[in-house]
């Protein structure tokens, strides 16, 4: 099974710290993992406690020391911003024995077990009530790799409900967008390692607005996390130079289900009409 990343290791064991703990996690958590790469005098100022409050807060986690703490949140930063080549690399010194078939399917596996574990059933469902609200437009946001997961999403739910708009995040355009963007709206972010810049600058801007960020991110958390109202976070390792995006799909099509159902009367009357669009156009080939 994967290794733990740090931050998933404060979250996990948040009920165990102390409050000065907890509060030194909620720093190192806010602008992860490079918060904890200075000093240990420097985050102990940052985050208002002790030099032995860092020093047992690490040793909870299993680290002998500050020093295996920080060699942790450097892997981590060198996994983050690794290249598709660099990560073939890596994969290629360590692969194990056995048919890429089973040897990637394995982690995929792993990786599911391990993102279901880690959601909260009431946060998803406070997502999905939040897509369902007929009351609030929606706005579907990607990046360059995630921009599949964003279309298949928007796809899909364009036919379920009305006022849902697909924004390209690296498109010059949308900042067209956020300008209409309110209070009630939703936006929903897919970003994942190498985060993108520009989905950043429009996940502020559309906080700025007071819009609901729901966001879907990898293990590793995208810098808009802070901004979001909602974060699922996504494992994403597997044995290929470029990342899976196999449980982001599956949390994707899972919020769809619910979506779907919360007020079928009106999907089924959009599906009916969307069928006899497709009858009239011949879209599909009649059997």
């Amino acid at each position: 099974m994967a290794r733990e990343t740090v931050a998933e290791q404060l979250r996990s064991n948040v009920a165990a710290l102390t409050r000065s703990e907890r509060q030194l996690s909620d720093i190192i958590l806010k602008n992860y993992p490079v918060s904890g790469l200075g000093t240990i005098t420097t985050l102990a100022e940052a985050a208002d406690v002790s030099t032995p409050t860092v020093a047992r807060l690490v040793q909870k986690l299993g680290f002998k020391g500050f020093a295996e703490f920080q060699q942790a949140l450097r892997r981590e930063l060198d996994e983050t911003i690794s290249s598709p080549l660099t990560k073939r690399e890596k994969w290629v010194d360590d692969a194990p024995d056995g048919h890429i078939l089973n040897r990637f399917t394995k982690s995929v596996i792993e990786n599911i077990g391990q993102t279901l574990g880690e959601v909260d059933p009431a946060q998803f469902d406070l997502a999905c009530n939040l897509v369902s609200d007929p009351g609030r437009r929606v706005f579907v946001v990607g990046g360059r790799i995630t921009r599949t997961l964003a279309d298949y999403f928007f796809l899909h739910l364009q036919v379920i409900r009305e006022q849902v708009t697909h924004v390209a995040s690296n498109s010059n355009a949308w900042p067209h967008y956020i300008l209409d963007v309110n209070a009630d709206d939703v936006i929903v972010i897919f970003d994942i390692r190498r985060y993108e810049n520009s989905t950043l600058r429009l996940a502020e801007m559309a906080s700025e607005r007071e819009a609901k960020i729901i966001l879907f991110t990898d293990q590793w958390t995208s810098p808009v996390a802070p901004l979001a109202d909602l974060t699922f976070r996504n494992h994403i390792s597997v044995p290929s130079a470029w990342d899976s995006n196999v449980t982001g799909m599956l949390l994707t099509e899972i919020l769809l289900a619910h979506v779907q159902e919360h007020d079928w009367e009106n999907t089924r009357t959009r599906m009916e009409a969307l069928e006899d669009m497709f009858d009239r156009t011949r879209f599909f080939r009649k059997f």
